[in-house]
């Protein structure tokens, strides 16, 4: 069994591999380079089994009162070594721990919780596979969290199931399982028999799927053959076909093969007279998320039209027409006993309105009902069925007794479910545009692309227009000027300027020239660019940027907690206070409690207790708390990406906006993280020639940027300069934080620092020790190179610092958030970089598992910390610190390493980032005090709290307005966000780097 290896000591590495897998399989099969101090770094330090299984125990907890109970379990558990999820539920005094068993146990697990001050026992101990598949599902139907939160207990409830979220906003869950003890189809069935429609959006395998279409003449056998030579191709995991139609889906490796195969074999396939079969990509007509949003928004506008169609004469009847002396008298004319024409004509209108407009909410009260729970729909069916079947009570009774006077609530009815319709179809308006992010983001990629035909020379031998979802791995593609990049690659030929706004936020062109990568959906500004293709479909890093986006409006802030708690009893508890409100009035009346002076005339006692029951009922909301949380996180990390600021969903944004303490990386951080070799001394007599031959044989194993430096400066004194053949290094080791070794043409080559020549017993002469001082002093990384045993060369390699970066840390100690600097590199060097940018605290020659201690270390004092770095070599950091912030250019190791990724390469974006988080919790905060001031000032005046004093009363079709407009208002309250402006500071920042980078 393999032994993968990583520096990560300091941190929980169940934590590290288990969220962030990509990142984790990159880190073990890589040459390592080192930290940040020059040298490169050993992966030899916590040995982590590749096969170890997760356990899941479940603990019955007595003594929790409340959330900060809970709060405080999980806080205490998740500090352990070998915890991967800890989930507390205060209401039903459990908790539900996964763990590595090799890290920690389930004694030290109970006695950890009760070192906390709370009583546990063991309730249910299992192992979880290790295999896992991450599937997300689209759920038609939700209309409260009351909805949201019955499907995740439904999910959460099934064995294999392993973490289930589902975003009411999005109307979307992603669900952890196990496919070894439950299948996709399993979890499609459990919600579709909680009484909601669901649709398989991915299911997580790591393959790609492709539906193509079939003209031509086709008969059954035909198809069958089809299937077959599909099947047969390497790569291809099954072939779909649809009986009866001509569509024919297919899964497969894209590593391996490739959409064009497909047709190729399919094109290419003859059956006797027949002739040959065309194949092309399927259209998705209307299978998106955003078609089908659109189809729900035509869905709502046509019902309201038509609700609008009944209701308004009914209003008029009721309302209007009573005053006008002619129609008056017509409404008022008597047909059967006391029954008149305007009851008649009411109820007529009303009744399509109640019953086939309004059928969708006794639908969704079935189903909630059916599983135990109550939700919106109960609300708007309970009230409008009482006002409507009180009035066919006072119609019967009107045509069936000569004397009988009531008053009809028909209007009531109506006019209810029209408002409640009609929020509905602005919520769903609002709803859609705060995704409009992901929306933009998909349509980055070009329709078509260019296919460069090349031989085996390299020379382009034609070219052909294809639809750009045929793009395969390796292929070779034209960029034009004025064109979009069709896929992820590299440059093979040519040179230009590619605008990369769209991905990482960054405003000005980049040069492109042979060998730099380039990201599909961005712009190509001038020049041909001839591109090899590296990554299509669901690799590529505007698809990786969309599942981000997508992932983090499926994450819930810790927040939305209350809102679900509150869910729970909300439904049941305003059908309690309704009832109450209308026994509590109707006593009243008939004892006498209050002036019969205060009933209206059109009324009784009985009638007046109604509608104050129903406007309780309809007009409590529990949608507006429901989508107070995960709307703004939606507009937040939207904003934020279209920024070049990609946050990880509302955990990491409530997190963020606490940060008081921030610990940043040197190199490649607050440096350009592009070294270069700036004086090399010899201290034994040798051809420098000879010299780089061996040390950059050497360092071309590692990544690390001054490795990189190294190896970039050796070339110079290569005649193979653009793509030399260097000596096989044998024997290459890595040392965390310290240096390399290897042997290279019989010789023992090491590269490193101090230390680690002291490690090997190398003598530093005192040339050697004035060489280094005098590097460090000018903020320069001196590293010491032996052979076999010899001191024989010191090299000092530069870094500069990034531009405004000064000004940046400036920005942070105004926001009253201290800065740190901890890294690898000499004390020397750190100092002079520190301050250089303004830094007081700084820890040097820290290894990668050092950093994460101090990072530890803040936390224990009270600190929240974030931690800035490259997401490679500080992972074990950006892992530990409570917000953890990747600079990059928006790669697969960046997004996974981080809470929140910078995609531009700038210190800025730090600032943007907890300044976004900020605002969209305050956003978030309004929206509470909003949506539960509504529900706390609202029930009671709908009550008629006020009625006594100032005889105002509430009828139940505006407190039905207002509950619709409650709703719309929390979405429009979120989408504000939209208008979000950066720091103005930032702004000056930004022209002084521009001015800065065209001198």
């Amino acid at each position: 069994m393999a032994t993968k290896l990583l520096s990560l000591t300091c941190i929980r590495k169940e934590r590290f591999s288990g969220r962030y897998p990509v990142l984790w399989k990159h880190l073990n099969n890589r040459p390592r380079g080192g930290g940040g101090d020059g040298s490169p770094s050993e992966t030899a330090v916590l040995k982590i089994d590749d096969e170890e299984a997760i356990a899941s125990a479940v603990f019955g907890v007595t003594g929790m009162t409340c959330s900060a109970c809970a709060g405080s379990i999980e806080k205490e558990i998740k500090r352990l070594p070998g915890i991967h999820e800890a989930v507390i539920d205060a209401l039903n005094h459990r908790a539900q721990i996964q763990f590595y068993p090799s890290s920690v146990n389930v004694e030290t697990i109970r006695e950890t919780i009760e070192d906390a001050g709370f009583e546990a026992s063991l309730i249910e101990n299992e192992a979880n596979e290790r295999s896992r598949q991450v599937c997300r599902i689209r759920i038609n139907g939700m209309t409260c969290t009351s909805c949201s939160s019955t499907i995740e207990s439904v999910l959460q409830s099934l064995n294999g199931v392993q973490r289930a979220h589902v975003a009411l906003a999005i109307e979307e869950a992603e669900v952890h399982y196990d496919p070894t003890l439950l299948s996709y189809d399993k979890l499609l069935e459990e919600i579709e028999n909680a009484g909601f429609e669901a649709v398989l959006i991915s299911t997580g395998e790591d393959v790609s799927k492709i539906d193509l279409k079939i003209d031509g003449e086709f008969t059954d056998e035909s198809m069958m053959m089809i299937e077959k030579s599909l099947e047969a191709l390497p790569g291809v995991q099954s072939v779909e076909i649809s009986h009866g139609s001509d569509k024919i889906s297919v899964l497969y490796k894209p590593d391996v093969t490739g959409p064009r195969n497909f047709i190729r074999v399919i094109e290419s396939t003859v059956f006797g007279h027949s002739g040959h079969i065309k194949a092309t990509v399927f259209s998705e007509g209307g299978v998106g998320r955003e078609s089908q949003k659109q189809e729900e928004i035509k869905q709502y506008y046509k019902s309201f039209l038509w609700s609008l169609v009944f209701t308004v004469p009914v209003f008029l009847t009721a309302m209007v027409f009573m005053y006008i002396p002619g129609i008056k008298h017509l409404l008022m004319y008597k047909v059967v006993n006391m029954l008149t024409i305007g009851e008649i004509t009411r109820w007529l209108l009303a009744t399509p309105v109640q019953f086939i407009i309004g059928w969708r909410f006794y639908v969704g009260s079935y189903r909630a009902l059916r599983r135990g729970s109550a939700n919106m729909d109960v609300l708007i069916a309970l009230g409008t069925n009482a006002a409507y079947f009180y009035s066919l009570y006072t119609v019967l009774r009107a045509a069936t007794s000569p004397d009988f006077k009531g008053v009809d609530f028909f209007e009531t009815s109506a006019m209810l479910i029209s408002f409640i319709i009609l929020g509905k179809y602005l919520e769903i308006m609002a709803k859609g545009k705060t995704s409009q992010a992901i929306a933009k983001l998909m349509n980055l990629a070009p329709d078509t692309a260019i296919l460069l035909a090349v031989d085996e020379e390299g020379s382009v031998t034609g070219e052909e227009e294809i639809d750009g979802r045929l793009i395969q791995k390796n292929d070779v593609i034209k960029i034009v000027p004025g064109a979009k990049v069709a896929s992820d690659g590299y440059v093979i030929w040519g040179q230009s300027h590619v605008n990369e706004s769209m991905i990482t936020g960054e405003a000005r062109p980049v040069a492109k020239r042979k060998g730099d990568t380039v990201i599909g959906g961005t712009l190509n500004e001038n020049g041909v660019l001839h591109v090899k293709v590296t990554r299509v479909g669901s690799e590529s890093a505007l698809a990786q940027i969309v599942r981000l986006v997508e992932s983090a409006q499926l994450a819930k802030a810790p927040v939305q907690k209350l809102a679900d708690r509150i869910s729970k009893f909300f439904v049941p508890l305003v059908i309690f206070l309704s009832f109450s409100t209308w026994l509590a009035w109707f006593l009243a009346g008939k004892l006498h409690w209050y002036p019969e002076a205060w009933i209206p005339s059109s009324m009784d006692s009985f009638e007046l207790a109604l509608q104050f029951g129903i406007s309780v009922m309809v007009i409590a909301c529990p949608c507006a708390l429901g989508l107070a949380t995960p709307t703004a996180v939606m507009v937040g990390t939207g904003v934020g990406a279209s920024q070049g600021v990609l946050i990880k969903g509302g955990q990491a944004l409530e997190r963020a906006h606490k940060v008081n303490c921030i610990v940043f990386d040197k190199t490649g951080t607050l440096t350009m993280g592009k070294p270069v070799v700036v004086k090399t001394k010899l201290l034994k007599n040798m051809v420098l020639r000879e010299f780089y031959e061996l040390v950059a044989a050497t360092e071309v194993n590692s990544e690390h940027p001054l490795a990189k430096a190294i190896v970039e400066y050796g070339k110079k004194f290569r005649d193979d300069e653009e793509n030399p053949a260097w000596p096989e290094a044998h024997g290459f080791v890595s040392i965390t934080g310290n240096g390399v070794r290897a042997t290279v043409n019989r010789k023992e080559i090491m590269v490193g620092n101090k230390n680690f020549m002291s490690g090997y017993k190398i003598n530093i002469t005192a040339d050697a020790e004035e060489l280094l001082a005098e590097a460090e002093g000018m903020a320069q990384t001196g590293i010491l190179v032996s052979i076999d045993s010899e001191l024989v060369g010191v090299l000092a390699v530069s870094d500069p610092v990034k531009p405004n970066a000064r000004e940046a840390i400036s920005i942070l100690k105004s926001m009253n958030i201290k800065s740190i600097m901890v890294t690898g590199d000499n004390w020397g060097t750190a100092n002079s970089i520190a301050r250089e940018v303004g830094i007081d605290s700084v820890i040097a020659e820290a290894k990668p598992e050092q950093k994460a201690e101090k990072v530890k270390e803040l936390q224990a004092a009270g600190h929240v910390v974030a931690m800035v770095g490259d997401g490679v070599n500080d992972s074990p950091a950006l892992v530990a610190a409570d917000v953890g912030m990747a600079i990059g250019a928006g790669t697969d190791i960046a997004i996974e390493a981080a809470d929140i990724v910078l995609m531009k390469s700038n210190l800025e974006d730090v600032i943007t980032a907890i300044d976004l988080s900020r605002k969209t919790f305050s956003r978030i905060r309004l929206n509470y005090v909003w949506a539960l001031g509504y529900n706390l000032m609202g029930i009671p005046i709908a009550a008629g709290v006020l009625f006594p004093s100032t005889r105002f009363r509430l009828p139940p079709w505006i407190a039905g307005a207002a509950m619709a407009a409650s709703s719309v208002s929390v979405v429009c309250c979120s989408l504000l966000l939209k208008n979000y402006k950066r720091p103005k500071r930032l702004d000056s920042l930004a022209i002084r780097e521009v001015q800065v980078e065209r001198v």
